[in-house]
């Protein structure tokens, strides 16, 4: 339950409650993955307990890198950022002990993010939490939309046969002991379908959506403005890419959670999320120019419930499916 101060002063109950799968959430807000950190690095600005839980940076099963610098290239604040950091982490096996402690001992719900160069990677990287049966890890979210080393030019997420690959090899890795989320890209011609590959193949819940492909050059020089090259733009640009896939993609899978994730910075943003059909959604972006953003559109979808007469966030789910 949440609630909300009206304007002659008495307080309205909001229920924000929701359900991703067998997972429930105090509230449908959380952080997003490569923004918040891979531990409590936010919770001097904020209740972490109080978000419906908290998605970690992706780790993988060995230690990585990551891309060298430039990593990020801030844009006009109506667009947001290209960003080339390359997945640095600190592997599995380092973050269970030396990262989720501390967050654990905040109270959040956490989301384990997890990614690999192979599928077996998948697997690895997805037995180790599953072996490790974190109490405070309430399900892991497969980024599949990173490189694979058998075949660079493409990602998992792009083709039917990546998206089989890495999810059937997650799910095989945590053998049921926790939900498997996995998180699509929209560098794709039909997200639908590979949503429904990701579903088929073992993935609970979908997360919707991951960054778009930009690049950013210097014309005087014709140099990279990003050390990686080419990098994903994330923010407020990619927000309508994102109600786009959440909107179809549960016109096509009308029974599969999904959460939102692409340029929330409002609690009217996350309601569009929501309307378009997401049972939650994911602050990323935001949190750069503002470490409160996550509380701040939990606060603020709030309000906008109360102010137009949502008493509870399953009346908004799907409001546009039912008008359309």
């Amino acid at each position: 339950m949440s609630t909300a101060t009206t304007g002659a002063g008495t307080t309205e109950v909001v229920d924000l409650r929701t359900r991703i799968g067998e997972v429930e959430l105090s509230n449908p807000v959380m952080t997003a993955s490569g923004t918040a950190g891979h531990g409590a690095e936010l919770a001097a600005y904020m209740d972490l307990s109080a978000l419906g839980a908290v998605v970690v940076k992706s780790v993988s099963l060995e230690p990585w890198v990551g891309n060298p610098a430039p990593r990020l290239l801030p844009l006009p604040a109506t667009a947001g950022m290209l960003n080339s950091v390359g997945l640095q982490n600190p592997g599995v096996s380092a973050w269970l002990s030396s990262e989720l402690p501390a967050l654990s001992r905040t109270g959040a719900r956490v989301v384990a993010s997890i990614w690999g160069f192979t599928a077996d990677h998948f697997r690895k990287a997805a037995a180790a939490i599953a072996r490790a049966r974190p109490t405070s890890v309430v399900a892991v979210e497969a980024n599949i939309s990173c490189p694979n080393i058998e075949d660079r030019r493409q990602m998992f997420a792009h083709s039917r046969e990546g998206v089989r690959e890495a999810v059937s090899a997650a799910a095989d890795g945590l053998e049921g002991v926790l939900p498997l989320w996995v998180k699509l890209s929209p560098n794709v011609t039909d997200l639908a379908e590979l949503a429904g590959e990701a579903v088929a193949a073992g993935g609970v819940a979908l997360t919707l959506v991951n960054t778009v492909m930009g690049m950013a050059i210097d014309p005087a020089t014709g140099d990279f403005r990003l050390g990686g090259g080419g990098g994903g733009l994330s923010g407020p640009a990619i927000h309508p890419v994102a109600v786009r896939a959440v909107y179809e993609c549960r016109a096509a899978l009308p029974e599969t959670p999904m959460i939102g994730v692409g340029g929330v910075s409002t609690g009217e943003d996350a309601a569009e999320l929501i309307a378009a059909g997401a049972d939650a959604v994911q602050v990323g972006t935001a949190t750069f120019a503002d470490p409160r953003a996550p509380a701040r559109v939990l606060s603020e979808l709030t309000d906008w419930c109360r102010d137009h007469g949502v008493s509870a966030i399953d009346e908004l789910k799907g409001r546009a499916h039912v008008r359309h």
